[in-house]
């Protein structure tokens, strides 16, 4: 497949990547744009900050270092450093856990709360342009290779 027709890029000939090598150039591009454009947009946090939040209020109960490095797909050591500048910033609480004293749990704050949402209205507008005229059908199959890539890279 030509992947210049698909891709508008004049800097670049896509035609001889293979489909998994451009996939992956792919994601690295547009998560890299996403960010910059998310950092811009939420201001006094940085995206990597607000999915932090994201992913500490989708957990059931309040998560441990470990498992939100789980959940965000990233190593303890970044995850505590961008904890430690949301406990900072009044975002989150991180204490010991009353069960195992071991384990510190993370807690959102009111004002982590309220952060999230006053943005959020903005924030259903901004994805739901990023994802207009994609049928949910190709969104199901994008997800499905994704995961199925996650697990892939975890054998590695």
């Amino acid at each position: 497949m030509n992947y210049n027709e698909l891709y508008e890029s004049k800097m670049v000939d896509f035609s001889d990547i293979p489909a998994p090598f451009f996939l992956l150039g792919l994601l690295s591009a547009f998560d890299n744009s996403y960010q910059a454009a998310a950092d811009a947009f939420f201001g006094e946090l940085s995206w990597k900050q607000v999915f932090a939040i994201v992913c500490i209020d989708m957990c059931r109960e309040a998560p441990t270092l470990r498992e939100l490095s789980q959940v965000m797909g990233s190593s303890h050591q970044n995850v505590k450093q961008i904890l430690l500048k949301l406990e900072k910033k009044g975002f989150v609480i991180m204490q010991v856990d009353d069960k195992d004293r071991r384990k510190q749990r993370i807690f959102l704050t009111q004002k982590a709360r309220e952060f999230s949402t006053s943005h959020d209205a903005q924030s259903q507008q901004i994805v739901g342009k990023i994802f207009d005229g994609i049928p949910e059908e190709e969104l199901d199959v994008t997800i499905q290779t994704i995961i199925h890539m996650e697990r892939n890279l975890k054998t590695l």
